[in-house]
């Protein structure tokens, strides 16, 4: 079996020495966690890993990992462009470990964005473009952000929607601070669901209808929360006083739950085999892909690829839809080459 690892993270040398730099003069080490991880920047570590799953036909869709570009403020430019250049220069030099990769982008900086886009799938042959489920707090359907976007669905690859939040989003307002990392266990899946759900109703689909996103962890809490997203979406408006939200619902040309139903998502559970089931059902085999989110499990690397693909082959599946997971959506979505 052919596995396509579609979302997983890496820094080449050239940004991974910047971000080293940068964390001298800014203060606020961003490299320390991913220092714990060599296997994100170190490539003898990641061929080490990969290596383990020699048995199978296996390879990885790289990006970049956290944080988020527009997080290095004056230089994010600069950072996008070192980390798409050192992205491309691994796809190119090792095609088979690395079939393709997603660019990132400068989002706080729209023009450069856009122009970002376009050098990176004219001149680099990107295969998507991750983003996040934020831009430094902001929203993905503020109209600035809306011609990046657009971009994209010019050149027909996807969106990888990645959450971004940080323990300053607190949990209760009585707080500083988000404790005990609820920001993160709980704090991603719903960054990603809410990112969903303001691309959902501001319209920004039914003006780019071409526009493909995949939204990483499986749809993040969309499939699990299905009631609410479509019956209880089918009554917006009722809990709300200050606004009339029943006229929006109206704008739409589909039904809420539609549109959810319309995103892609990956396989990285973490391991979970409930979560993948819920997953899978929710969106069926045609839209979902086989990711591992290497290598940010608790073995630095192996585990959660090992224990994703454990648990899709236990599943029951036709030939069809296991190929499809496991690397034919990826082909087509992404642009690589079958075989």
């Amino acid at each position: 079996m052919r596995y396509i690892d579609a979302f997983n993270h890496f820094f080449p040398k050239k940004i991974w020495d910047r971000i080293i730099e940068l964390d001298g003069t800014t203060g606020r080490d961003i490299g320390k966690r991913m220092r714990g991880v060599p296997a994100i920047y170190d490539l003898d570590e990641r061929f080490r890993v990969m290596d383990m799953f020699s048995k199978y036909d296996y390879g990885q869709v790289l990006s970049l990992g956290m944080p988020p570009i527009e997080k290095f403020g004056a230089n994010a430019v600069e950072m996008a462009r070192l980390g798409n250049d050192g992205l491309a220069e691994l796809a190119q030099k090792y095609p088979e470990r690395f079939p393709g990769f997603y660019a990132s982008l400068p989002m706080n900086d729209p023009d450069a964005a856009v122009a970002e886009v376009h050098r990176a799938f004219r001149d680099l042959g990107a295969n998507g473009v991750q983003i996040h489920s934020n831009v430094n707090g902001a929203p993905l359907d503020e109209p600035r952000f809306f011609p990046i976007f657009e971009a994209i669905a010019q050149h027909n690859r996807p969106v990888m929607l990645h959450p971004a939040r940080g323990q300053e989003v607190v949990d209760y307002i009585t707080e500083e601070k988000s404790k005990y990392e609820i920001w993160w266990t709980f704090g991603w899946p719903y960054e990603t669901s809410a990112a969903m759900a303001r691309m959902v109703f501001s319209g920004m689909l039914d003006r780019l209808p071409e526009l493909k996103v995949v939204a990483h962890h499986l749809g993040a809490m969309i499939p699990y929360f299905e009631g609410r997203v479509g019956p209880g979406w089918d009554q917006l408006g009722k809990r709300t006083s200050d606004e009339d939200y029943t006229i929006l619902l109206k704008t739409l040309k589909k039904r809420p739950l539609d549109y959810f139903k319309d995103f892609y998502a990956d396989t990285a559970t973490f391991g979970s085999r409930s979560a993948m089931v819920c997953g899978l059902d929710f969106y069926g085999a045609d839209k979902v892909l086989f990711a591992s989110d290497c290598p940010f499990d608790p073995e630095r690397g192996p585990g959660y690829i090992r224990d994703t693909i454990a648990i899709l082959e236990k599943l029951e599946f036709s030939d069809a839809d296991r190929h499809k997971i496991c690397h034919g959506n990826a082909e087509t979505l992404l642009g690589i080459a079958a075989r």
